[in-house]
Formats: C-alpha cells, structure tokens, sequence
C-alpha cells in the first residue's frame, strides 16, 4: 500500500446505529430488509470492513446472526440516536470511527476515502452534507477522543446539539441525499431497483 492510501484510508472503527423503530416504513425491522442479497445493516457493515477490513464494529439494535458484530442496545431501546451513540462508543478502541445509520444501501468505500480525505489535523470530524447543506449526521468520520469528551458533558438529545459544535470538516455528497438513504418504501424500491438493476 502506497503513502497516499494509508493517508487515505486509516484504520478506524464503526459505529452503526440500528434501533429505530422504522415508523416511515410501518414499522418493520428497516436494517433487515434486503436490498441486493444483503440486508441494510450487512451492506454498511460490508462496506466499513471493505475500507478497514480489522475494523472494531459495533451494532447497537437487536441481536441479529449477521453481520458479524458486537451489539449493543441504547438505554431504554429505542430512545434516540445520542442513547444508542452512548452505547455504542465505549466499544470503539480506535482513534478515529465512522459513525453510520443502518439504511445506507448507496454507501461505498469511495464515500469513506472521501471523508477520510477531507479529515485535517485538528479536525473534530468529517461529515457529509446535502445539496441543501444540511449535515448527515449519520454518515461521518469522527476522532474518538472529541466526542467522547463531548458526550460525557452533553445533557440533550439530537445529534445536531451534540456533533454541531464540534464544527466538523462539511463534506459535499455528490448524490442526491435523498436517494441515498432509505426511510419510506418507495425509497427502497428504488435502491433494490438501483442496486439490483430491475
């Protein structure tokens, strides 16, 4: 591996939440739905391991066979995305760890290389944003030792409150953030029907 891929791609952690209750989606299990031979959650982890492939990856949602993982559960389940991060953070031994929502069937190793690539020293984190800059606060590299100190005096509950004043690197995504996650089942018929090719 030559310089440039070892800036570009450092070793780091994950992440991945997967508690919700999946409302827009009448309440079915969203990460376990399939899209290209895979379920939602196996896709993300696929693709953290494709970029790190000794990366420490942590689920936090319910106890599933695949993919490999260790699980985790937020306190009381369900209970938001700054519960399940509390989970889940104890358990990332790297400096640096991606932190990610379950419902990515788009998300590559591309998208890693391009945050990773955005990262400078001093940097808190890198975070994709819209075509209406709004961060994605669920597609991020973030340095471990920031947001742990963040979350041990962070009383609220959004990750806007948590993550935003850390002012992390804003990273374009040259996707349509719309189509690159998946909340109603039009969303994912579309994402079966991009990644399947039907």
């Amino acid at each position: 591996m030559n310089e440039r891929e070892n800036s570009t791609r450092p070793g780091l952690d994950a992440v991945i939440l997967a508690g919700g209750e999946g409302r827009r989606m009448g309440g079915v299990d969203k990460p376990g739905l399939a899209v290209g031979g895979s379920t939602l959650v196996e896709r993300v982890a696929d693709v953290v391991r494709a970029h790190s492939p000794d990366a420490g990856v942590t689920v936090v949602g319910p106890p599933r066979e695949s993919p490999r993982a260790r699980y985790v559960r937020e306190d009381p389940p369900g209970s938001g995305p700054v519960p399940a991060l509390r989970a889940g953070l104890p358990h990332v031994e790297r400096a640096c760890f991606a932190l990610l929502a379950a419902d990515l069937p788009h998300l590559t190793v591309g998208h890693f290389d391009a945050l990773a690539d955005a990262l400078r020293d001093g940097d808190a984190g890198a975070v994709f944003v819209d075509a209406d800059g709004r961060e994605q606060w669920l597609t991020g590299i973030w340095r471990t030792a920031a947001v742990r100190e963040a979350l041990a005096d962070y009383q609220g509950r959004s990750l806007y409150g948590l993550l935003g004043p850390l002012s992390p690197r804003r990273v374009p995504l040259a996707e349509d953030h719309a189509a690159f996650d998946v909340d109603t089942p039009d969303d994912l018929a579309r994402a079966r029907r991009d990644v399947e090719g039907d």
